[in-house]
């Protein structure tokens, strides 16, 4: 019989009720999926504020229905109505997965919960929850063997584009993830290659593997796009989470200084923008906040746009790039080392700090008509299947004790 596999969800279970699925959002829902197809024994890893749950095959399809809003949470519990008030669906989803856990723990008796798994089992962190030394070391000493998705070191490597107070709670997670990790998973060689000095300042690089994330290709549900986005007549488009590391601002200036550019509509959650920064997107002409879509409604925008514009200033992997340029749609983006190694050719790369070059690069993508092709330019995309055999048979691979590597290597 194959081991256990415990699946960490709870950013998962963080979501619910609070709209689209952000990029990390998506990749534990898409592992949880791929679990759940498999035969093999599946459990999932929930904390709340009183504790941890243990939740089964059941428990998770009813988590992954919640946080896709294809299932409605129920009435909370009197735990979620006296410590969730303002956040009812949140609360109802907990009640439902409390109601449905195989086992609950306070954090003290984790591991004890977990030894019921039996005498070993592989866990996987894929949302950056639970990166705490103690948590960790429970589940180590209850028999499992960690593996962490370290999606990038964004904030210890540009601390200037985190939220305030982040910084040293990232850092905290990176010396645990270093002293427990028996296997640290990367989406790109570029981020391994920036988290290698931060975790050997730690204290230890774990083993390391590479593996892509994939694409998914939504269908386009273009009744799902808002009023407010008209798409018969060129637009271009943007999509991500609107904080200073999208340098959104760089794409206000471009069409303050050009007006008469076609219209930009922006699609992500708003995040911690600074509130100068903001204003400047709502109130610059042209630009058109539409909130956080239905993957939906935003492969409508995508099969109509004339280009997706990502300017970012640093990123781990580029998902909003790697699906525009999946079906076939131009990309603009920042010359980043992440972008270059998972769309190769595909884009126009530009430095995203110079709005004239934006400009005028934009000006003559209209003028040319550029035909959306994605095998003119020979990218290879990832496949999910890829990325989830890469890393179910590392975690198969992983017995005896942990082993030291050099930083940057790829095993």
């Amino acid at each position: 019989m194959s081991r256990p596999r415990l699946i960490d969800l709870s950013r998962l279970a963080s979501r619910v009720g609070r709209g689209a699925l952000t990029g990390i959002d998506r990749v534990e829902a898409a592992w949880a999926d791929h679990l759940l197809a498999l035969d093999s024994p599946l459990f999932a890893l929930v904390r709340t504020r009183l504790g941890y749950l243990l939740l089964g095959r059941d428990g998770i399809a009813a988590l992954l229905a919640m946080a896709g809003g294809l299932a409605a949470p129920g009435p909370p519990d009197l735990a979620g109505r006296l410590m969730m008030r303002g956040d009812p669906a949140r609360a109802g989803a907990l009640a439902d997965l409390r109601r449905m856990a195989v086992a609950r723990a306070p954090a003290l008796l984790l591991g004890r919960m977990l030894r019921r798994l039996g005498p070993g089992f592989d866990y996987l962190n894929l949302g950056h929850a639970n990166l705490t030394a103690p948590c960790l070391r429970r589940i180590a000493a209850a028999g499992g063997k960690v593996a962490v998705l370290l999606h990038d070191t964004i904030p210890l490597d540009h601390p200037h584009l985190a939220r305030s107070g982040t910084v040293p709670a990232f850092a905290r997670k990176l010396a645990a993830l270093s002293a427990h990790a028996d296997l640290v998973l990367y989406t790109t060689r570029a981020a391994q290659a920036a988290a290698a000095p931060h975790l050997a300042r730690a204290g230890r690089v774990p083993p390391a593997l590479t593996a892509p994330l994939g694409v998914t290709l939504a269908p386009a549900q273009a009744h799902l796009v808002p009023p407010a986005a008209p798409m018969d007549r060129p637009f271009f488009l943007a999509l991500g989470t609107i904080e200073p590391r999208k340098n959104l601002g760089l794409l206000a200036q471009v069409w303050a200084e050009n007006p008469d550019l076609p219209p930009l509509y922006i699609v992500g959650h708003e995040g911690w923008e600074r509130p100068e920064n903001l204003q400047k997107l709502r109130t610059t002409p042209g630009i058109t906040l539409l909130g956080a879509l239905p993957d939906g409604a935003v492969a409508a925008l995508m099969d109509r746009a004339s280009a997706l514009l990502f300017p970012s200033l640093a990123e781990g992997f580029g998902l909003p790039a790697a699906e525009a340029a999946a079906r076939g749609l131009p990309v603009f983006c920042a010359d980043l080392s992440a972008l270059h190694e998972v769309l190769q050719d595909f884009p126009v790369y530009l430095a995203p700090e110079q709005p004239y070059a934006w400009a005028r690069e934009l000006r003559d993508h209209l003028q040319s008509g550029d035909v959306r092709n994605l095998a003119r330019t020979g990218a290879t995309l990832p496949g999910w299947d890829a990325h989830f055999n890469a890393i179910l048979t590392a975690l198969a691979a992983l017995s005896g004790p942990r082993a030291e590597i050099n930083p940057g290597t790829v095993s």
